[in-house]
């Protein structure tokens, strides 16, 4: 992506919306912010398919492989943006946890403040010398209000010290600095001086899922950006994640997407290249 924003609306009149994103399968090397407010569009994230239910949140880092087709109801803002324009956010931060980022929108919304703030980018960004720092202010803002009416708990903090919270995110932080190693949620309970089943109650509460089940996650996750952006082996990649054994690894990789891992690679590289 040459320039550091780019924002489209996604109108009736638009030629055609498959010009902004091709259907098939690709990667890219910036943060897309789809935020759809009509239509049931179906999107895919590393081959997983889903039709989704306006008005809604969806949130794809970079390097992801993904693919979203519009029907011709689908109407919105996409919103690309390099990953060094705009610190780090709380979609940014969990995706590295989540399998897929989308949040429910609520429709007076929709229609509102978020339209507003995505009409003054567009205008901001069609002026001849855009100002990109006015450009990555009303970017924050838009974030800023989508993290806010995400209707999830662990994005919405409130600005109040929730204990829970706290802890659930001291947990990703340990995973983050962790999930190379074969640990358990043991390991990360230790941590935080709690039993697994404290943990437990509260990953689930927080992100409706055990500590287990995210530590898999984070794993896969990275094994999937080792297999697309890595020359390493499925065994040195299974290693280098804490899996002792490739039949291993890869029988928890297929499990969780369906496919092995040397299936994902070539399947990956068949579509982007």
């Amino acid at each position: 992506m040459e320039l550091p924003l780019s924002i489209t609306p996604l109108e009736s009149d638009f030629p055609d919306p498959l010009m902004l994103n091709p259907k098939e399968s690709h990667r890219h090397d910036h943060e897309e912010l789809w935020i759809i407010t009509h239509g049931k569009p179906e999107h895919s994230v590393d081959f997983q398919s889903e039709v989704l239910e306006a008005p809604v949140i969806v949130y794809v880092a970079q390097g992801k492989v993904h693919s979203l087709i519009p029907d011709q109801q689908t109407r919105g803002w996409l919103i690309r943006y390099r990953s060094d324009f705009i610190p780090q956010s709380r979609f940014n931060f969990y995706s590295g946890f989540s399998e897929k980022m989308l949040y429910p929108l609520s429709h007076d919304y929709c229609s509102t403040t978020l339209h507003s703030l995505s009409e003054i980018m567009l205008k901001e960004s069609m002026e001849a010398e855009p100002d990109y720092q006015v450009l990555r202010h009303l970017l924050s803002a838009i974030l800023a209000k989508l993290e806010k009416d995400a209707r999830t708990e662990y994005l919405n903090d409130s600005g109040v010290a929730n204990p829970r919270l706290i802890t659930f995110n001291n947990f990703l932080k340990i995973l983050e600095n962790n999930f190379h190693r074969p640990e358990g949620a043991a390991f990360y309970a230790e941590k935080l001086n709690m039993t697994a089943r404290n943990l437990n109650l509260i990953t689930q509460a927080s992100f409706g899922k055990t500590a287990t089940e995210i530590i898999e996650t984070r794993k896969l996750i990275e094994a999937r950006r080792l297999l697309l952006n890595s020359e390493k082996s499925v065994s040195e990649i299974g290693f280098e994640l804490g899996f002792n054994e490739k039949s291993y690894f890869t029988r928890v990789f297929k499990k969780r997407t369906g496919v092995t891992p040397t299936e994902f690679r070539e399947q990956s590289f068949a579509l982007i290249s």
